[in-house]
């Protein structure tokens, strides 16, 4: 079995030390499960002004993760500046194997607006083509799907059908998984089943009806198990203890 974490919109910011402190606790949270995740991969909004400042105070903060950590941008992020920070992330649009699972970690931002939409499906589709019989994860910042949250979904993601296409042609991708709604979600897409991951730092309300609003809910994280080709999502309240039953 596989295990991927995902952390998403930490939004580091080198005005405001509460999301430091925040990541700090996630980093904790996971180094304290009983089998680490063999990666983790950052689902954007990484710094909260895109400053290079800001990905020095991250790059820091992730030393503490013994496993291999894989960033990708957001809409608050400057993605060179990221890539700056990450040298040995060569591009953008990039893929790894993590314990034989294949991850795909895409740009869905769109410089100077806050919604996005996939870069580059036709590198998407060209690397799932590479490893047919692997079983893939697809990572972005945001989701190709409205999450029935009227403010939220007015910066989604553009033109989802791009994705949903490619998507459709590579039946060994077992998760989608993106961020920028600071919330836990799920929905089937393209033949598989796509997720949202609550924020390391601010979760936001998700109120159908509501308008934009902060929660007081716990940072939390997700856990994408991945084993015999299938996979489960579990999602976690940073903080949360455990004893024996």
């Amino acid at each position: 079995m596989t295990i991927l974490a995902q952390l998403s919109d930490l939004h580091l910011s080198d005005e405001d030390p509460a999301p430091t402190r925040a990541l700090r606790e996630a980093v904790s949270a996971l180094l304290a499960l009983t089998r680490p995740p063999d990666a983790v991969v950052l689902t954007g909004d990484l710094a909260d002004h895109g400053r290079p400042a800001e990905y020095a105070l991250l790059r820091t903060e992730l030393t503490r993760l013994p496993m291999p950590v894989h960033p990708l941008p957001g809409n608050h992020d400057d993605a060179g500046a990221l890539l700056a920070a990450f040298p040995e992330v060569k591009a953008a649009n990039y893929a790894v194997t993590v314990a034989g699972v294949r991850l795909l970690c895409c740009d869905s931002t769109v410089p100077g607006q806050s919604g996005g939409e996939l870069s580059d499906p036709d590198w998407l589709d060209a690397a799932l083509a590479e490893e047919p019989d692997t079983p893939a994860v697809v990572a972005m910042h945001h989701p190709p799907y409205a999450i029935g949250v009227g403010w939220i979904d007015r910066m989604g993601h553009a033109h989802p059908e791009r994705l949903a296409a490619v998507i459709a042609r590579h039946p060994q991708v077992v998760r989608v998984i993106a961020g920028h709604v600071h919330a836990g979600s799920v929905r089937g897409f393209a033949g598989t089943v796509a997720t949202t991951c609550p924020s390391a730092y601010r979760q936001l309300h998700v109120d159908p009806g509501g308008g934009p609003a902060l929660t007081d809910a716990a940072a939390g994280f997700a856990l994408h198990l991945i084993d015999d080709g299938d996979a489960v999502t579990h999602f976690r309240p940073v903080g949360e203890t455990s004893e024996p039953v």
